[in-house]
């Protein structure tokens, strides 16, 4: 008769089958580290190293959750691994003072309201027009893609994952002050970048 844990270990072979996992889910997990990564190879690797890590933490998965959340989880803290090992020298070229230069140059001293120049214009979207919609999501892309990678980091964390900013800096290993100075050059730098490449 099996022991305790051979026969634990079974059962949890009945919510997870690992030989399946790469036809299954490599697709999914891919295209999920793609739109937060941005580095075909990064991605790749981080979705084998998900796979070896989920292999290794196959007799803590109880089935509580399904297998595609439970390897997407584990994939999420190989995303945050890498951007918290990222950016470690990017933290140092943060300055905080360096955010009133910034708006210095969007805003008018005095009133405090936008320059002229800079004032949000109007996007003139059309909701119900697919093709509209989707010509704005390539250009978001693009845009996207021109962002330092934690800035993308914390962005898509926020954004795109919808965590709070608590975890988010803890995550990261960010201080508050860095977090929201990540958030708002994020934001100005989309918006210019919207408003240059939207006609």
């Amino acid at each position: 008769m099996p022991n305790e844990t051979d026969q634990e270990y079974a059962e949890k072979q009945l919510h997870s089958d690992p030989s399946s996992w790469v036809e299954k889910y490599a697709d999914y997990l891919y295209g999920f580290a793609m739109s937060r990564l941005r580095d075909e190879d990064v991605a790749k690797d981080l979705v084998q190293d998900t796979f070896m890590a989920a292999l290794q933490r196959l007799k803590g998965f109880e089935g509580n959750s399904k297998e595609k959340t439970w390897l997407t989880a584990i994939l999420k803290n190989k995303i945050a691994d890498f951007y918290r090992k990222r950016s470690g020298n990017s933290l140092n070229d943060l300055r905080i003072m360096g955010i009133e230069g910034e708006l210095k140059d969007f805003f008018d001293a005095e009133s405090g309201h936008w320059t002229e120049k800079d004032y949000p214009r109007a996007f003139g979207l059309e909701p119900h027009n697919p093709l509209m919609m989707k010509e704005l999501g390539s250009i978001l892309n693009e845009c996207l893609a021109k962002l330092p990678g934690l800035w993308f980091s914390v962005f898509s964390m926020k954004h795109m994952d919808d965590l709070s900013s608590e975890l988010i800096c803890t995550e990261l290993k960010l201080t508050a002050a860095n977090f929201w100075v990540i958030m708002h050059r994020t934001k100005l730098n989309l918006r210019a970048c919207l408003q240059k490449n939207w006609n």
